[in-house]
């Protein structure tokens, strides 16, 4: 997947001019009633970011994992709850029907999810399966042609909005060999979504527990067609998660340290700038030193992301996709505490942007797998390693 540069250029400059022109001047709707509007997401669908990472030839644009990752720096500038809304249709909802669906689940799905006329999410988290995902219970029980799927899902981004889930459920014993990834239409009977989550920050993104009870699954909805690849599936998918959500954090760091830099320009104290005073320049320094180092960081990983087969499992490269995500989800949030304490009480006052910001980011070192699981994916990569 690819797009030629000259192309790519165009997308880009399109993006960042949107983001600027278009979804910065509405952060504070979003904030205000938490929602993002629905003007905004038909600009979004007509854009094409609904399938920045879905091949052309299912209606897509077909960007690498490098390109992707530029768009989602751009994108990261501004309030995350825009980016939410495409996310899962680029990343982890698509992604495993991309990487492992069978020829027709493709044609069936991926130019609609490309368009953005059928939001996909993924289910996956349930309320005792976080970071444990190979201990989901989740059942999926065969009953004739079908799978008839009971049980409950945490924290799934986009259920209020989607039409579909990519959802793992347990399918044989114990076990990640035991769980096997379906597509289950959001209107299937039995399917019921718990009340939007009041969160922390993100204002306008949408999560919400789902809720399924004897949900009947025809038996041609797991994905690649065959039962116990889910947990694969899954884990094949979270590696371009982590990707993207790195330079999402990149962007942000990039946001909110221009923030800063503008405020350190035009608040004075004691006759002058507080920019001009050293200690405020050591730590805009320190953020701009690991904002460089986090951006250099994803941007090498993706590159070695794009050289492997596409669909397949690479241990190497698994492992530095979450030496990424660690190092720029953890990155973005000391940058945010600059930014906080550059603005001085100020900072802790929702009419400046940082406030909003120091909570939006704290999510970041969370989902696609906490700092504290790639901290043992790298432990374990690097013990095994030969």
């Amino acid at each position: 997947m690819s797009v030629d540069k000259e192309t790519f250029v165009i997308l880009k400059d399109s993006v960042t001019r949107f983001v600027r022109e278009r979804l910065m001047p509405a952060e504070d709707t979003v904030e205000e009633h938490d929602v993002v509007p629905d003007d905004i997401v038909s600009d979004m669908k007509e854009l094409g970011l609904f399938g920045l990472s879905i091949p052309d030839e299912y209606g897509g644009i077909g960007l690498t994992m490098a390109q992707e990752c530029e768009i989602a720096f751009e994108l990261g500038q501004t309030a995350l709850a825009f980016r939410s809304v495409i996310g899962t249709n680029v990343g982890i909802g698509s992604q495993g029907i991309l990487m492992d669906g069978t020829e027709e689940q493709k044609r069936t799905y991926l130019s609609r999810i490309a368009s953005g006329d059928l939001i996909v999410s993924f289910a996956l988290t349930e309320p005792d399966s976080g970071s444990d995902a190979a201990s989901i219970k989740t059942r999926a029980e065969k009953v004739g042609d079908d799978y008839v799927l009971t049980g409950s899902k945490r924290f799934i981004t986009n259920a209020p909005r989607a039409g579909a889930f990519t959802l793992m459920a347990r399918t044989d014993g114990p076990g990640p060999g035991g769980i096997s990834a379906f597509i289950v239409p959001a209107d299937l009977p039995g399917i019921s979504l718990g009340k939007p989550d009041q969160k922390m920050g993100q204002r306008g993104t949408k999560t919400c527990d789902v809720l399924l009870d004897q949900v009947r699954v025809p038996s041609g909805n797991v994905i690649g067609g065959t039962p116990g690849h889910g947990f694969k599936t899954a884990m094949k998918v979270l590696d371009r998660g982590r990707l993207h959500v790195s330079a999402l954090a990149c962007g942000m760091a990039r946001r909110i340290l221009d923030e800063s830099i503008a405020y350190a320009k035009q608040r004075r104290q004691f006759g002058q700038r507080i920019g001009d005073f050293q200690l405020v320049q050591a730590m805009l320094a320190d953020s701009q030193a690991e904002l460089i180092a986090g951006w250099s960081m994803v941007q090498s990983v993706a590159r070695r992301y794009d050289k492997k087969p596409t669909g397949t499992f690479d241990a190497n490269v698994s492992m530095e996709a979450s030496c990424a995500k660690m190092f720029t989800t953890e990155m973005v949030g000391r940058v945010a505490d600059r930014g906080v304490q550059v603005h001085g009480g100020a900072g802790y006052i929702n009419e400046y942007k940082v406030e909003r910001f120091y909570r939006d980011v704290r999510l970041l070192r969370l989902y696609e797998g906490t700092t504290q699981i790639q901290q043992l994916v790298i432990g374990r990569h690097l013990m095994n390693a030969a």
